[in-house]
């Protein structure tokens, strides 16, 4: 069985920025892990969109 804990692990989603303003169908996301007490803020990382077919930035939704 899994173990479940309430430890300082989240699950979150990280969602493409510049496919969001450029209005086209569909979205990019991800979907990752991070430490709560390292990282209180909300997270930014550069990831690859596969429907613009090039790297950008994607932010941490809830």
């Amino acid at each position: 069985m899994a173990k479940k804990s309430k430890g300082n692990r989240i699950q979150i989603i990280l969602e493409c920025t510049e496919h969001k303003k450029s209005g086209m169908p569909g979205t990019s996301r991800y979907v990752t892990q991070k430490n709560r007490k390292n990282t209180p803020d909300r997270m930014e990382l550069k990831k690859f969109n596969a429907v613009l077919k090039k790297v950008t930035v994607h932010r941490e939704i809830k």
